[in-house]
């Protein structure tokens, strides 16, 4: 075993250009070959300043004859003043194939979530891509997310095992349909987290959840890695149809690739201005899925969604438990609507919600998007999604009905267009199931015209209005919990995507 301790980041350094974003070249750790069974060991310790750019590569000279490669690292947390950052420092690998953005060089992500990761071919850390272990230059990728005022000091050890590769498996999908009830409503959560990046279930723990919570599917959306998508074979069923995906973490928002090929990888490591955004949009589209940018105002370091919504097919208006970033995500999502409903826009966008559930106590199926859709199939949920046909509630205990009839019997359900003229007598109605002690609200582009009496313990109630659509551009539906800071409305029981009416 041989020691390298004398490498410091810092003095070694070089900048490179790798495509949108300026980023950081440590100096190289340089392994020979050497007796099979036989390992070698190198560490690089150092600094990054405050202002480092967002990824710093650390160059690994692989010989022939490497079995496995591990990586063991460390970062020091310092002592800020109050409302300063700390230091975070994400990990991951690229081998030999480079790391240019979008390219072929991936081999895996964990981001925070993981102090070490090993890859070979047979077998590899959750996040990280197994396969052969190829001569050549590989890459750890740091990310330092946040830095401290003093900097972020970092050590970083590699470990190579020489030896005979191990044959890599091949990877086993789930299917692309359930059995299902043909045209019907069907619930799922789309916005879930395993192991394989900073969640802490298993697929198959992940899957009794779900069921538990009446879903009909999900969708996997691991950050910045699609490693699970060959995980969730034995997890899928008559019962349960999973569909794969990634959630895309950049550092100007989180993106849900939902529903994409097997085995596809959408790369992150972009800004907003680097104006890269439309092409790893295209990539999930073409790819078979669709763009839903995620909690768009969270307050989380780098999720709040800075991109605009022209690339997005749905937006996720509600994440988890009901917070106040939810509520303006809601009020902005209504905004987006009264354009389309005023300016004939060729196309509007639908929201949904999910749990994005990662560890006990997050709740898989809290909030859930109840769609309707023509089967139960990949295809024909991401149809549905994309049409609007669709509502999000807290639970499977909470259903909805919601529809608009205009004088001489046309009718419209959710997501749909009433298209009766302007001076149309329109009635409206809504039917609610689970909700004790909720009241129901429907909602136009002039805001709350409707509200309810708190429904009874039964949770079941209805609601009938009448407008006309020179009145009303659009009606959607919200149950709401009573209010815990009046005047402020009370945290969402469902919400609908809206009926529009008029020609």
């Amino acid at each position: 075993m041989c020691t390298d301790d004398s490498r410091h980041g810092p003095g070694r350094r070089a900048l490179l250009v790798t495509g949108a974003a300026t980023a950081l070249t440590l100096g190289t750790m340089s392994f020979a070959s050497a007796a099979e069974g036989s390992q070698s060991t190198q560490t690089l310790t150092g600094t990054l300043p405050p202002g480092a750019p967002d990824f710093v590569y650390l160059p690994v000279e692989v010989p022939p004859g490497t079995r496995e490669i591990r990586v063991a690292y460390t970062y020091t947390k310092a002592t800020v003043p109050a409302g300063t950052q700390n230091n975070a420092l994400d990990i991951g690998l690229f081998d030999e194939r480079g790391t240019e953005l979008g390219g072929e060089g991936f081999r895996g992500w964990s981001g925070g979530a993981r102090t070490e990761f090993f890859v070979r071919a047979d077998d590899a850390t959750p996040g990280y891509v197994p396969g052969p272990v190829r001569a050549g230059t590989w890459h750890i990728a740091l990310g330092p997310y946040t830095v401290a005022p003093d900097g972020l000091p970092y050590s970083v050890t590699v470990t190579l095992t020489h030896g005979e590769q191990g044959r890599t498996p091949r990877p086993a999908y789930p299917p692309e349909r359930a059995r299902g009830r043909g045209r019907a409503w069907y619930r799922g959560d789309c916005h879930l987290h395993s192991w394989h990046s900073d969640g802490r279930r298993t697929p198959a723990e992940i899957g009794a959840l779900a069921r538990a919570a009446g879903l009909d599917f999900i969708n996997t959306s691991d950050h910045n890695t699609h490693t699970s998508h060959a995980h969730w074979a034995d997890v899928a069923g008559d019962d349960l149809l999973v569909m794969l995906g990634e959630e895309i973490t950049t550092r100007n928002g989180h993106v849900v690739a939902l529903g994409t090929d097997p085995g596809t990888f959408v790369d992150w490591r972009y800004r907003a201005r680097d104006n890269r955004f439309g092409h790893y949009a295209d990539r999930i589209r073409r790819a078979g899925g669709l763009v839903v940018p995620a909690h768009p105002h969270a307050t989380c370091i780098g999720c709040g969604w800075k991109f605009g919504l022209a690339e997005a097919d749905v937006l996720e208006v509600w994440n988890g438990p009901y917070t106040p970033d939810d509520e303006v995500s809601l009020a902005d999502w209504d905004n987006t609507l009264v354009a389309y409903a005023r300016r004939g826009s060729a196309r509007w966008l639908p929201a949904m919600g999910n749990s994005d559930a990662h560890r006990d106590p997050d709740r898989v199926g809290g909030p859930q998007t109840v769609v309707l859709a023509d089967d139960l199939t990949r295809t024909a949920i991401q149809e549905g999604l994309r049409a609007g046909r669709s509502y999000v509630a807290e639970s499977k205990d909470v259903s909805l009905t919601f529809t608009a009839t205009g004088g001489k019997g046309e009718s419209a359900g959710i997501g749909e267009r009433l298209r009766v003229p302007a001076d149309t007598p329109v009635t409206v109605t809504l039917e609610a199931k689970g909700a004790p002690g909720c009241t129901l609200h429907l909602v136009t582009d002039q805001g709350t015209l409707y509200t309810s009496a708190p429904l009874p313990a039964s949770g079941e109630g209805s609601a009938t209005w009448h407008t006309t659509p020179s009145y009303a551009a659009y009606v959607r539906a919200e149950l709401r919990h009573p209010a815990t800071t009046p005047p402020l409305p009370g945290p969402l029981a469902a919400f609908t995507n809206p009926l529009f009416l008029g020609t």
